[in-house]
């Protein structure tokens, strides 16, 4: 009964929205499902990127390590992905995913994930769209913030 659960969370993913039924079965039957408690990490900055998730239930903190502390940038989830980053540009994790509440994820390995982009191009085209997405949002929120610090350096209070 978990695996057509897994299933058809995968088929609601815009990713994985064009890939024939077989081939969602097998990479629901190859992912891991993992529970998280709140305050565990899925993940954390700096470590060697081997899979990435797909929340399956619950929320999870994007949080980023900066010079003044930590720094939440993002909420994920469910249907969201996150750790894809570290393994397609075969990088260190860029952030920490810290369960927010419990948090079920799919952990799909680096090799089922370029497999899978390797034999449907179209998975590609969706990262590329979700990873353009992300890059828009942060750039919106730099912006953002360049402008409050011009703002509080011409009028510091």
């Amino acid at each position: 009964m978990i695996l057509q659960e897994d299933v058809d969370l995968l088929r609601n993913i815009p990713l994985f929205r064009n890939i024939d039924s077989s081939k969602l079965k097998l990479l629901a039957f190859t992912a891991e499902r993992l529970t998280y408690r709140p305050g565990d990490a899925l993940f954390s900055q700096g470590d060697q990127g081997d899979a990435a998730y797909i929340i399956v239930q619950g929320e999870a903190d994007v949080v980023i390590e900066t010079p003044s502390g930590p720094l939440i940038v993002a909420t994920v989830k469910k249907n969201d992905f996150v750790g894809e980053i570290a393994i397609l540009c075969d990088v260190p994790r860029t952030a920490t995913v810290k369960a927010k509440s419990e948090v079920v994820t799919l952990r799909i390995a680096k090799d089922v994930f370029f497999q899978l982009v390797t034999q449907f191009p179209q998975i590609s085209v969706e990262l590329m769209r979700e990873l353009a997405g992300r890059l828009e949002r942060t750039n919106q929120k730099l912006q953002q913030a360049v402008g409050e610090i011009k703002r509080l350096s011409v009028n510091p209070t």
